[in-house]
């Protein structure tokens, strides 16, 4: 799965993957974080997630990064607000107030760009992940969040009833991805209504990790 694939996606709008609200999830757990009341929280893989207003609305700082320049666009247009944008190295950053979004490969993001971070919400990303690039994206993660507590929102379903992405992610693998930096809590596991893409019994699996 290459960069171009996630391109086509969001030049033919396909994106199912997209909620056109908060997450419901994060609405509820986000306490957990325990985030100050100016706290950045980092979005990897971001789109144009609904997300990222209902945090700034709470007077929370975020950084996210973003493939696709279509999404960042799209994304800032949505908010209302036309970004900053600058060279970051590789990558390009675009910019508003309380708001830091780095658009092209998240390998290519280092710690001293994206800067510190209180926590991480990943809720389509690893998921987002074939199996082969999930330990490295895992490690990278921690290495560019300085292990900052984490809410991580995944997928578990039948794989041979349907190809990813969202793949599923069980319970054995994020133990493996993440145990050996976090102290791994379980906050839900519940029923996606109507099944994934409406066909497919599915469960969402909410984990919330803590420095180890």
């Amino acid at each position: 799965m290459d960069a171009d694939f996630w391109h086509a996606r969001w030049t033919a709008n396909q994106i199912g993957f997209h909620e056109g609200k908060p997450n419901v999830h994060l609405e509820a757990r986000l306490a957990r974080l325990g985030l100050a009341a100016d706290g950045r929280v980092f979005l990897p893989l971001c789109g144009k997630t609904r997300d990222i207003a209902w945090l700034l609305a709470r007077g929370l700082r975020v950084a996210g990064a973003e493939l696709s320049p279509l999404a960042v666009a799209q994304l800032f247009e949505e908010l209302g607000v036309a970004p900053e944008i600058s060279a970051a190295g590789p990558l390009e950053l675009h910019r508003a107030p309380g708001l830091d979004v780095f658009v092209g490969d998240i390998f290519a993001l280092s710690a001293d760009r994206l800067g510190p971070v209180d926590a991480v919400y990943d809720r389509a990303a690893l998921v987002a992940l074939p199996p082969s690039m999930r330990p490295p994206y895992a490690a990278h993660l921690a290495a560019l969040a300085a292990r900052a507590p984490q809410l991580l929102v995944c997928f578990t379903y039948d794989q041979t009833q349907a190809e990813g992405p969202p793949f599923s992610v069980a319970a054995e693998e994020v133990e493996a991805l993440y145990g050996a930096a976090y102290r791994l809590e379980r906050l839900d596991n519940c029923p996606v209504p109507g099944g994934l893409r409406g066909k497919v019994p599915a469960k969402e699996n909410v984990w919330l990790l803590e420095p180890a």
